[in-house]
């Protein structure tokens, strides 16, 4: 038996290694473990919708963004000189009249 052999061999025969070797608990266990509070699905629920909103708002506002840009570059005006565009729209009788505030 060569030094290394020795060693593993007086290792695996000492008792303070069984100790230590053992395999500890597995995780938390009980009769809570894994349950989820209602309060957690309401949260997430929340926070799904919010997103929804949000990106329902931010189309809205980019598609409208858009068609005014679209717009006024088409009549040569300043894309955000907001009045003119706002003038030359209802002249045109195109003028977004359901633009409404978020809140």
């Amino acid at each position: 038996m060569d030094l290394l052999d020795s060693l593993y061999f007086a290792a695996a025969t000492h008792p303070s290694v069984a100790v230590l070797a053992q395999q500890g608990a597995s995780g938390p266990v009980g009769p809570e473990f894994g349950k989820a509070s209602p309060i957690g699905l309401l949260i997430l629920a929340l926070m799904g919708v919010g997103v929804i909103m949000a990106g329902w708002f931010f189309h809205r506002r980019y598609s409208r963004f858009r068609r005014r840009t679209m717009f006024a570059q088409d009549r040569g005006l300043d894309p955000f000189d907001e009045q003119a565009v706002d003038a030359a729209m209802r002249e045109a009788g195109i003028y977004d009249q359901r633009k409404k505030p978020i809140l």
